[in-house]
């Protein structure tokens, strides 16, 4: 039988690779499996990508930099410089070089909320969803050109379906369903402390999504880099779901990245205090860099001149990237970074859920791809107007804190 013959070929070829990458316990539950659960675990072998975890060997090697203070534009340069930059901005808009890409792929579990986190209701006496919030700064920047710049939503690959409904069910917030593309974050696998892999079920690699950093890469992959070439969009403005004061499109703001002629743009906030948990914008090398808060130490955090913190421009995850720029370092991977974490997988033939961390996952992340570039400008925002996280159920960057800001800036809740 040819179809048999197949997959015994297509069985004998994946064990063979496991075995060279020290991973051929991933087929021990195979013969196990119907015809169709086989073809499933054969698939994921091709496709996953087993050199992630070589990042367990390489985190401990990794060297820290020390970094410098970078320059920013500040908000005080801003507003005096306000109207020039936006009328640059608002001209780079109307001729369409801008397309904007939420990263929407994660849950809003710690909200105690098991959707995509866009659809958490940030309302108190009517329905409001973060979703909404953006759109609604996205619906003013295009009610300003006359022109619906394109946006692209990645969302993760098991809150895809609800994310489309939810837009669906909402008439995409009054923003044209054409100019609105979906797109899936990439995976990677995940795997014990010894670097072997797990099964998620007995027919499936434990997968999990690929960082903030693949948002690019995914982005290409899924074919939509088609709509940027066709548009020929310069700049992409990426944000984060999590802030509901996000400005998305700012036209100051590109048109101020666009003036100081350089690669990028990254908004900043003024960070309250030196422990505040935000990554830092500085320079490391001679070029732009964000260090997260856990790689600084304290005395990098407290250090001071004129009486001013030196690391003090707090990043909010909204970067504007060149398109060029983009295209230039996708032929570059972005290092892998190690995270412990609690995860479903099969243990001795059952499905367990642990609630202590039990392995790795493996994330790039968007920081990263700020060192590729060689100039990133520092776009300083003030935190009420612009950055309300909502991380939390409650306390710091909570749902009520976000809820008082939003209020603060007159929206009806």
């Amino acid at each position: 039988n040819k179809h048999i013959r197949l997959k015994i070929m297509l069985f004998a070829e994946a064990e063979k690779y496991l075995k060279s990458i020290k991973q051929e316990h991933l087929l021990q539950y195979f013969g196990e499996l119907s015809e169709k659960e086989k073809a499933l675990l054969l698939k994921d072998i091709q496709t996953a990508d087993f050199s992630v975890t070589e990042a367990v060997k390489l985190q401990k090697k990794q060297k820290f930099t020390a970094p410098e203070p970078i320059e920013a534009v500040s908000a005080d340069d801003i507003r005096r410089r306000k109207q020039q930059f936006t009328d640059v901005g608002l001209s780079v808009l109307a001729e369409g070089k801008v397309g904007a890409v939420l990263l929407s792929g994660g849950q809003g579990s710690r909200l105690g909320f098991a959707h995509a986190k866009g659809m958490y209701n940030i309302g108190v006496t009517r329905e409001l969803s973060i979703f909404e919030c953006q759109f609604n700064n996205i619906n003013e920047v295009a009610s300003l050109t006359g022109r619906h710049f394109p946006v692209f939503v990645m969302t993760g690959e098991g809150n895809r379906d609800e994310t489309v409904e939810f837009f669906e069910r909402n008439n995409y917030f009054g923003y044209p369903k054409e100019r609105i593309f979906f797109y899936v974050q990439e995976t990677a696998p995940a795997c014990d402390y010894e670097g072997k892999v797990f099964l998620s079920e007995k027919h499936r690699i434990a997968m999990l999504p690929n960082g903030n950093g693949g948002w690019y890469s995914s982005l290409i992959n899924s074919g939509l880099g088609k709509v940027i070439e066709n548009e020929e969009l310069e700049w992409l403005n990426v944000y984060s779901v999590d802030n509901v004061l996000q400005k998305i499109c700012d036209p100051s703001f590109i048109g101020a990245t666009v003036m100081k002629r350089c690669d990028c743009g990254a908004k900043v906030v003024r960070k309250t205090d030196a422990q505040e948990k935000v990554g830092v914008l500085c320079k490391q090398n001679g070029k732009p860099s964000v260090i997260e808060y856990y790689e600084m130490s304290d005395e990098l955090k407290n250090l001071k001149e004129n009486g001013e913190l030196v690391f003090r421009y707090g990043v909010i995850l909204n970067y504007i990237f060149s398109v060029r720029t983009l295209n230039a370092i996708m032929r570059k991977k972005l290092p892998y970074h190690v995270a412990e974490k609690a995860f479903a997988h099969i243990e001795n033939g059952e499905k367990v859920t642990p609630k202590a961390p039990c392995g790795y996952k493996f994330e790039t992340l968007i920081v990263d791809m700020i060192q590729d570039m060689q100039s990133c400008l520092a776009y300083e925002v003030e935190r009420t107007r612009e950055f309300a996280p909502v991380k939390n159920a409650v306390g710091v960057d909570s749902v009520e804190t976000a809820r008082e800001l939003l209020r603060k800036n007159g929206v009806n809740l």
